[in-house]
């Protein structure tokens, strides 16, 4: 009987622990740390890592660099936390909210060498946990007795690492007729990953062709746009713009992926929308949150609309990125339609910089 959770499994159980601070043991040959998000640690906690041994608190380069934290290790830097530091500390280091009242954190001391991986791997659990990405972290022995006697869940980073690098394996779960507003002939596919995180959705509308070309609009689902009608994007807009024009032509589909705030998840834009509030552009933002300018993954649309028939697209899209990431995975590009909609007073900052650092043709 194969009872067992899977690496995948366990790699979901891993995130939801997380999510409630529940700390992880991440291992790797004889290495291994105990792993808890900074959002979600508490002074318990905190003490329980003390008495382990030396805590590091493990922070990617972007948040490194606001902080003037060494990061030595590239891509993060793991900063000892000194023995006077409780939560507070490490949530000022985590998060940015308050950089501007206290912007004098330091002298803050990076570990220099040594293995970083498992530190990684903490940090891309805590993304997909959709939870700031600074992680809590201290080095443990004898760790799969540590997880068993506390009842932890414990990742093998070997394990873990092809799962991770291929979020993108899509099962189909239901499709129904959806009459809409810009065509009766709607239809909705629910496709659910198999590493246990959000469903994505499809529109299709009419009956589109496998054999030419079909309108497709990769749409990155944004709660304040779509459905509240926020003016500080134009994403409910490109929204309704699309499937009116797939409506007009009779056929097309919309993939509406679970990706709010490109990839880091409606709270932490929530964050981003705050800096924005102090004066800080949306890629300014996405960096002292420890976020890259985009942490999206459109390899999912290239999954979903090859499980639906489809090899080329006409691609409703200003970004580029889209498009070179639709060839890169197999989805030829015949033509990029362009979607320019939604421009007002309140967002064309953030459209200027679209433009001016992602690339977007504005």
């Amino acid at each position: 009987m194969a009872l067992a959770p899977t690496i995948t499994e366990r790699l979901a159980r891993a995130r939801a622990d997380l999510r409630m601070g529940v700390p992880v043991v991440l291992a790797s040959g004889g290495e291994a740390i105990l792993a808890v998000p900074a959002e979600t640690v508490d002074e318990g906690r905190l003490a329980a890592f003390r008495a382990l041994g030396q805590p590091v608190l493990a922070l990617t380069r972007h948040r490194a660099e606001t902080l003037k934290a060494r990061a030595y290790d590239g891509d993060i830097a793991r900063v000892v936390v000194p023995e006077f530091a409780g939560v507070a500390w490490i949530t000022a280091l985590a998060d940015p909210a308050g950089d501007l009242n206290a912007p004098m954190k330091g002298p803050l001391k990076s570990l220099r060498g040594g293995e970083a991986g498992l530190h990684r791997l903490a940090l891309a659990l805590a993304k997909e946990a959709r939870l700031l990405p600074a992680a809590l972290a201290v080095k443990v022995r004898d760790a799969p007795a540590l997880a068993a006697r506390e009842q932890l869940t414990m990742i093998d980073a070997a394990a873990a690492a092809p799962v991770l690098a291929d979020a993108t394996r899509m099962n189909p779960v239901v499709s129904a007729r959806v009459p809409l507003e810009v065509s009766t002939a709607g239809r909705l596919h629910v496709f659910r990953p198999e590493d246990g995180s959000e469903e994505h959705y499809v529109v299709e509308i009419g009956r589109p062709s496998r054999d030419v070309p079909v309108l497709v609009r990769l749409h990155s689902a944004c709660f304040t746009g779509d459905l509240l009608g926020s003016l500080k994007c134009d994403c409910g807009a490109q929204l309704n713009a699309a499937l009116a024009r797939m409506g007009q032509e009779g056929a097309g589909v919309l993939l509406y992926l679970n990706q709010e705030g490109r990839g880091i998840g409606l709270a932490n834009k929530m964050r981003a929308y705050s800096l924005q509030d102090q004066g800080f552009d949306t890629v300014e933002a996405n960096h002292r949150l420890g976020f890259e300018d985009d942490e999206r993954d459109f390899r999912i649309g290239a999954s979903i609309l090859k499980r639906l028939g489809f090899s080329s697209v006409r691609l409703l899209t200003n970004n580029p990125a889209k498009v070179e990431m639709m060839q890169a995975h197999g989805i030829e590009v015949a033509e990029r339609v362009p979607l320019k909609v939604g421009r007002t007073r309140h967002n064309e900052g953030y459209l200027e910089t679209k433009a001016r650092k992602s690339g977007h043709l504005l």
